[in-house]
């Protein structure tokens, strides 16, 4: 979005503006997946998102056409960026969750797209009054969307994390006592599946970083597991004696 409001009011005329935006996602969407083919455990399976983002690569083309019409310094100039302040709003709002509950993920990512917010009215509008409604948008914006994700009470990472008689090798039934030695992580709890027919350990993780997950039997005896929560997924493996 930066760049291709760089682009925009850099532009020469509508067509201008509609193809030097649409040649930049072009290229630079494919380069996003490829720089983290080497990182990623799906390796060139991380090709299988770009389908729906090519979509969204023709759709740069009449946006970007209908984007040269901001450099008008007309009323009706205003209503162009205001979807795109609003579309950054709703990150911002994902992002200051993910910081609120992960804190430091996404602090960066939040900070940018409030950054830009307040920069993008300055930047492409000249008139004083545009100037000043774009802020007051951008600011009433970020306003909202800091109150609804501090009242939201932040995110959680829902998941499985055994069930009896699974790979873990772990047999258990709700006379169990499940739990994580820093509570602080979130909240575990054994579950009846009906229509597996088995015992589940059901996790809800409120932070990222390493713990220990115990099971305790009704004699007292414990079984002892090394917990990694990531964001959106854990490793788990037990502690032998």
């Amino acid at each position: 979005m930066l760049f291709g409001i760089i682009l925009i009011v850099n532009s020469k005329t509508p067509l201008d503006s509609a193809l030097k935006c649409f040649v930049f996602f072009l290229i630079s969407q494919p380069l996003v997946y490829l720089v983290q083919v080497p990182f990623n455990p799906l390796g060139w399976g991380i090709f299988k998102y770009y389908p729906d983002w090519f979509v969204w690569t023709l759709f740069t083309f009449p946006m970007g056409f209908v984007g040269y019409y901001m450099r008008k310094e007309k009323w009706w100039s205003f209503c162009i960026p205001v979807p795109i302040l609003a579309f950054l709003g709703f990150h911002y709002y994902g992002f200051l969750g993910e910081v609120i509950s992960y804190f430091p993920n996404h602090l960066l990512s939040a900070i940018f797209c409030a950054v830009t917010m307040i920069v993008y009215p300055l930047f492409i509008f000249k008139e004083k009054k545009l100037r000043i409604a774009g802020l007051i948008i951008s600011i009433v914006i970020l306003a909202a969307a800091s109150i609804f994700a501090l009242n939201s009470g932040g995110n959680s990472y829902n998941t499985t994390l055994m069930t009896s008689g699974g790979s873990a090798g772990v047999e258990f039934d709700e006379s169990y006592k499940p739990y994580l030695e820093d509570e602080s992580f979130g909240e575990v709890s054994i579950v009846y599946e009906k229509n597996i027919d088995t015992y589940m350990v059901n996790a809800d993780f409120v932070k990222t970083g390493e713990t220990k997950f115990i099971l305790e039997a009704p004699d007292g005896e414990k079984r002892i597991f090394s917990l990694v929560v990531n964001r959106n997924s854990y490793d788990i493996e037990e502690i032998k004696e």
